[in-house]
């Protein structure tokens, strides 16, 4: 596979964090006495904040989605700074990369108060060349903008471009901005791995297999 930038999603791809986000959604749904099944509570975890909030809706929550993001973030900010990892072998990748003249982008739904602090203290915030979001975009990764900014802003075509990601929206996406594409296996992901399988141009479960 050839490309002269790599585009990575952050949770589920790069960082350990989807157990954290389980736990998120189970406190403010056991929060309300909100009955849930446990396929329920997997797939939220998976979700995007936008469709997640739509799918606690369905479950029975109440309040406004401003008052549900505040609580997920309040939340999920002590946890970004202190209790989530990265995955086997990526900081290792991201420094081949960098020895190798690839250019690395981070394209997240993630914020900046959640995605700086985790990258620093896995010490692999300094290995990435520009940082996009969903919230500077204006749009979910549903659609391919996000990446789009991402190869902008790395002064590449798309073309040239791989894009990591865990779940079956950000591949379609990343493909539908003319991406190359590595489908990253996250067990939350884990329902989705057919088709991930047969959309991406590769599947891995460790990034050690790219090297």
């Amino acid at each position: 596979m050839q490309f002269t930038a790599a585009v990575f999603d952050l949770d589920g791809t790069l960082i350990e964090s989807n157990t954290v986000w389980e736990k998120i959604d189970r406190q403010i749904l056991d929060k309300r006495n909100i009955k849930y099944s446990y396929d329920s509570l997997i797939k939220l975890t998976a979700m995007s904040f936008e469709d997640a909030l739509l799918l606690m809706h369905e479950l029975g929550v109440t309040d406004t989605d401003e008052v549900i993001m505040n609580e997920f973030f309040e939340l999920a900010v002590y946890e970004y700074r202190n209790n989530i990892f990265i995955k086997e072998n990526v900081k290792e990748y991201l420094t081949y990369l960098r020895e190798d003249g690839i250019k690395t982008a981070l394209c997240t739904a993630s914020p900046k108060r959640l995605y700086e602090p985790v990258l620093r203290n896995n010490h692999i915030y300094s290995l990435f060349d520009a940082f996009t979001t969903t919230d500077e975009i204006g749009k979910s990764k549903d659609y391919p903008d996000v990446y789009l900014s991402a190869s902008s802003k790395l002064g590449v075509l798309p073309s040239e471009c791989v894009v990591f990601e865990d779940t079956l929206k950000g591949i379609v996406s990343a493909k539908n901005a003319g991406m190359k594409t590595v489908a990253v296996y996250d067990k939350y992901s884990s329902g989705d791995t057919i088709t991930l399988r047969s959309l991406a141009d590769r599947f891995i479960f460790s990034f050690s297999e790219m090297m």
